[in-house]
């Protein structure tokens, strides 16, 4: 059958999502609707989505809440929640023996919850929390949080940043000469980690994808992806990828009749399928249940540790599903 695909900018505008995703659903007669990036966005999208009923796969925004309070029938996640990365991450802190942290995020809803994970998980290890120390959004002047810090000598710090912040802190922190070791989910680093050189040797973070993981599905996924864009693949593009491998499990079952929508979503949540990360299949919630790993910076590379955390879950605190 032909494939149409009818693609719309959300320009990480929460209040232009609304227009946005009508127009997708009502004026183009979209039959699977599939994004975003941006958890504000991709809220608002859920929200009309389980109004109408529009099969929905969500490839990357953390929000928890998509998968707890606004979890529906339709709507599925095949990324991530902000506040599992954090528990996976706290529980590996644990293991590695640490026990007095210092938290430090910009204060925003991704922020929180990464860190209100950590804290969870870091918590139930019988690990204490110091303190937590918030950063404007967007602001990047780390150096009173660097004092902080200094002054009440953790044996560890969780840090979540990403992009250009998570680069300017990285420098900044190694500039410091603390000799803290500094932890944190995998946008700390992905994407930065050239540009970090030295100053990022050691820093440790999970994440439920690294590019050297030994599995068929990887090996085979990253010669692909190389071939085809001749970059490696990250962990969105392994998102992207697992987004469609769920829709096509939900589309064979009901021998690509998307208008039986009951059949096709209740194949989707039941899926289990060996992705490149590794064994992928839904919570109650529809939110993946995934292995997590643990990565060391070193020489501009994110190297593979080993497992951090196995078949982790998010809860569930809200959805009606359950």
């Amino acid at each position: 059958r032909s494939v149409s695909y009818i693609k719309v900018d959300d320009e990480s505008a929460p209040p232009k999502a609304t227009e946005l995703t009508t127009k997708l659903i009502k004026g183009e007669k979209a039959d699977i609707l599939i994004g975003t990036v941006h958890s504000g966005v991709a809220m608002a999208m859920v929200k009309i989505a389980r109004e109408d009923g529009i099969p929905t796969i969500v490839p990357n925004a953390g929000a928890d809440i998509i998968t707890r309070a606004m979890c529906a029938e339709n709507v599925f996640r095949t990324s991530f929640a902000n506040s599992q990365i954090g528990r996976a991450t706290g529980d590996s802190m644990i293991k590695a023996g640490h026990r007095k942290a210092v938290t430090v995020s910009w204060k925003y809803a991704a922020g929180e919850e990464m860190v209100g994970g950590f804290k969870k998980a870091f918590a139930a290890g019988q690990g204490e929390v110091l303190k937590d120390i918030t950063i404007p959004f967007p602001d990047v002047e780390f150096q009173s949080a660097l004092a902080e810090i200094a002054s009440l000598k953790p044996d560890c710090v969780y840090v979540f940043f990403s992009g250009g912040g998570a680069l300017k802190f990285i420098k900044d922190y190694a500039a410091a000469k603390l000799g803290i070791p500094l932890w944190g989910p995998g946008f700390l680093t992905d994407g930065v980690e050239a540009e970090a050189g030295a100053a990022g040797d050691g820093i440790k973070t999970v994440l439920h994808y690294v590019g050297d993981l030994d599995n068929p599905e990887n090996k085979a996924f990253v010669e692909a992806f190389q071939q085809a864009y001749k970059i490696p693949p990250d962990v969105f593009a392994v998102q992207g990828w697992d987004a469609a491998q769920l829709l096509d499990i939900g589309l064979k079952a009901v021998d690509g009749d998307i208008a039986k929508r009951a059949q096709l979503n209740a194949a989707m949540a039941a899926a289990a399928f060996n992705s490149p990360r590794g064994p992928f299949k839904l919570s109650s919630a529809h939110n993946p249940v995934q292995n997590f790993y643990l990565r060391e910076l070193k020489g501009g590379k994110n190297n593979y540790l080993g497992l951090a955390a196995a078949a982790i879950a998010d809860d569930t605190v809200g959805c009606k599903l359950v």
